[in-house]
């Protein structure tokens, strides 16, 4: 069972590997944040040489909006990829994914719903202390005052 921050590395490493491959270069800083049973991945500095050029084109906003329409288009097409590779790290099924780039500063957002929260070692054992809680007696406190006295 892996812990939270595993999880988080294992998804970074998972999706920079999948930038690398699908769009030609990886991102220059990637951090996952693990919320529940939300995913939210960071990426920045991901955008190529080409794609900066387009971002700045005149006009600026057609090179801006087709880039972003490419970029969108290419996350819908490889959906089924990485919900397998979240599926494969978390355990948990993807619900739904949504994704968004600032053609401006580089930075890439995409957020995976999950099915449920995963299971970490850190959730599984604050799941055994409320087991072991709950199954001490609300008298325990005065028994052991009791034979201390």
């Amino acid at each position: 069972m892996k812990t939270h921050g595993e999880i988080e590395a294992a998804i970074c490493e998972g999706i920079s590997r999948f930038e690398q491959a699908y769009m030609g270069r990886g991102p220059k800083d990637i951090h996952a944040y693990l919320i529940d049973d939300l995913l939210v991945v960071r990426l920045r500095g991901v955008l190529t040489a080409a794609e900066q050029q387009l971002a700045n084109a005149v006009p600026t906003d057609k090179g801006r909006s087709l880039l972003r329409q490419v970029r969108t288009q290419l996350m819908e097409t490889a959906r089924p990829v990485l919900e397998v590779m979240v599926h494969d790290i978390t355990g948990v099924k993807v619900v739904s994914l949504h994704h968004d780039i600032s053609t401006t500063t580089g930075e890439e957002i995409v957020v995976f719903t999950l099915a449920s929260s995963p299971v970490s070692r850190e959730a599984n054992c604050i799941a055994n202390l409320r087991a072991v809680t709950l199954a001490v007696p609300m008298d325990a406190p005065r028994r052991v005052l009791a034979t201390l006295a």
